[in-house]
């Protein structure tokens, strides 16, 4: 196979390990609120437990992308390939671990009855969830446009946060286990929403060669 060939392959190759990262924070955000919502401890535990394959995941997209930087020395868009697929892997799995932090949240808060409607942080979690997901297909696709958009819905997490927080506070007199679990578990969202903002921010270095800060 000739050297270029070969080295493009690779990419695809290590392009496919992300995704399949991006796949693995997806599933357990899903299912990590299934848990909380239905109050599924069974199913939280898991979540938990199935963890390490994302962290291992990540530890073999690093060691692939130094050995492919070392063996072709690849230079312009390239490398910032390769460098973005390692920062990208690095939130991706930031993303996959708040996942278990809601899954650790929704066994603190057991059985009981929810003081308030969980619609608002509903809703902000499936913001989150389209926002990773777009952000994998804008990586996949190198497209700033679709990064552009989510940044854009960033904003609109941000908005559901502070909304699910004052209104949490209104009954910090009736349960304040369950308020300071039901914050954590929006502060997780709304976590996870900056890094898939980080990843958008990532794709316009990767295609424009330029850093730009979406935040703002």
């Amino acid at each position: 196979m000739p050297v270029r060939e070969k080295f493009d392959f690779e990419l695809k190759e290590l392009k496919q390990k992300l995704m399949d990262l991006g796949n693995l924070a997806a599933k357990s955000l899903k299912l990590s609120f299934e848990a909380l919502e239905k109050q599924d401890i069974d199913l939280a535990l898991k979540i938990i437990e199935d963890d390490t394959e994302a962290d291992m995941l990540e530890e073999e997209i690093n060691d692939f992308a130094i050995l492919l930087i070392a063996k072709q020395q690849p230079v312009a868009i390239d490398l910032r390939r390769i460098i973005v697929a390692i920062k990208i892997a690095s939130d991706i799995e930031r993303m996959a671990d708040f996942g278990v932090n809601i899954a650790k949240s929704a066994i603190r808060l057991g059985k009981e009855s929810f003081i308030t409607s969980l619609d608002r942080l509903k809703k902000m979690h499936e913001l989150t969830l389209e926002m990773l997901e777009l952000s994998l297909k804008a990586f996949n696709e190198e497209d700033v446009l679709l990064a552009k958009k989510i940044a854009e819905m960033d904003d609109e997490v941000d908005a559901l946060y502070g909304e699910i927080i004052v209104n949490l506070l209104k009954h910090s007199n009736d349960n304040q286990q369950q308020v300071t679990q039901l914050s954590f578990v929006a502060r997780y969202l709304e976590r996870t929403a900056d890094h898939a903002t980080n990843v958008a921010e990532s794709i316009y270095y990767l295609v424009r060669g330029r850093h730009f800060d979406l935040n703002n």
